[in-house]
């Protein structure tokens, strides 16, 4: 009977040492898990949709890095409003719908802030005024105004505010009228005089003939041109970036960041 009573109380001894080990072992493995460092978020890069042929607004360099004017205001906003940017150069034609389908978080691109734009975006403040200009042959004197375009072939960047200005004087459907994947793509074919005139955003227009002395290309202002706003598009479900974008837009303005951008590429 003390042997069957000894061998019990061994039995009992065994086990709860063996508990007690597991208990240990669990509490170290909790400890340890408490002391190993947590993986740290990484902090969301937001992707900001150019284009790639709009100098000096946005045009990739022989690296096939994107620069210009656009680039260099982004790079300053995000570094105030305390995010990180991407820039995706994306096609003209179809940025707006990237940027609605979320492809985008932003656009800057030259864009001209107007009504029908506003009903699928949000438009920051204006940062840049603009208006369009008509390229022609250097030795081409008829061409004084936008009326003088009604009978001849123009060319144009597909859904800019130069091909929304075509469209009002030679019709919507005309098909005189050649449009082109980049201004830079309309301005060459009118070098080889596949078209009589190019409609486009005139800082495009004069960088292009002050690079390309050898165009022969000249440019006409009409002056019923309007002046267009141009505005960093934000989708319209995103306030809170949208306030964020204002808000480091008015703080380049005063502390003369934006100046000094403006200085370097188009003077004083």
């Amino acid at each position: 009977m003390n042997n069957m009573f000894f061998r019990r109380a061994r039995a009992l001894a065994l086990t709860a040492g063996f508990i007690g080990m597991l208990g240990l072992a669990a509490c170290g493995k909790q400890e340890d898990q408490a002391a190993a460092p947590q993986a740290s978020a990484q902090p969301r890069v937001y992707l900001v949709g150019v284009e790639s042929a709009y100098a000096p607004f946005s045009a990739e360099n022989e690296q096939k890095t994107v620069v210009g004017f656009d680039i260099d205001v982004m790079k300053v906003l995000a570094k105030k409003i305390g995010i990180e940017v991407k820039f995706v150069p994306t096609p003209f034609e179809s940025i707006f719908n990237s940027l609605a389908q979320g492809d985008l978080d932003l656009l800057i691109s030259a864009i001209t802030i107007t009504d029908e734009r506003k009903k699928s975006v949000n438009f920051s403040d204006p940062y840049f005024v603009a208006t369009q200009a008509i390229a022609v042959p250097a030795n081409d004197t008829k061409v004084t105004r936008m009326d003088d375009l009604k009978t001849l072939v123009v060319g144009t960047q597909s859904g800019t505010s130069g091909d929304e200005l075509v469209q009002q004087v030679l019709g919507k459907n005309n098909a005189r009228i050649k449009r082109f994947e980049s201004t830079p793509l309309a301005l060459k074919e009118l070098e080889s005089g596949g078209v009589d005139a190019v409609v486009a955003d005139e800082p495009v227009v004069k960088n292009y003939i002050a690079n390309n002395p050898n165009s022969k290309l000249r440019t006409v202002n009409d002056p019923t041109f309007p002046k267009e706003d141009y505005g960093i598009a934000v989708r319209r479900d995103d306030p809170e970036l949208l306030a964020k974008v204002n808000k480091a837009l008015a703080e380049m303005k005063a502390d003369g960041s934006f100046a000094a951008i403006s200085t370097q590429y188009f003077g004083k």
